[in-house]
């Protein structure tokens, strides 16, 4: 799966039970259509892991475009997209 995107876009992002389920990206609602991953699962494999907040998940807009995102929290606590596949 290639990057189509490396934006760094404040994003507004929803969770229930403790995980994403909806986000607003670029003015258009989005809504998780996959189970979310913890970035820092991803990376747990390094001997040095940065300390990353985020999640990884699929989601479809209302137009039935779908992508996967990378998002990630801040210094600000405000969560960003930072990649975006598709």
């Amino acid at each position: 799966m290639d990057a189509i995107g490396y934006a760094v876009e404040v994003t507004h992002l929803w969770f229930e039970a403790g995980v994403p389920d909806r986000l607003v990206w670029r003015g258009q609602r989005w809504r998780v259509s996959d189970t979310p991953t913890e970035l820092d699962e991803l990376i747990a494999m390094l001997t040095h892991p940065p300390a990353i907040v985020g999640w990884r998940f699929q989601a479809t807009s209302e137009a039935g475009d779908s992508r996967v995102f990378d998002v990630v929290q801040n210094d600000a606590l405000s969560w960003v997209v930072a990649k975006i596949y598709g």
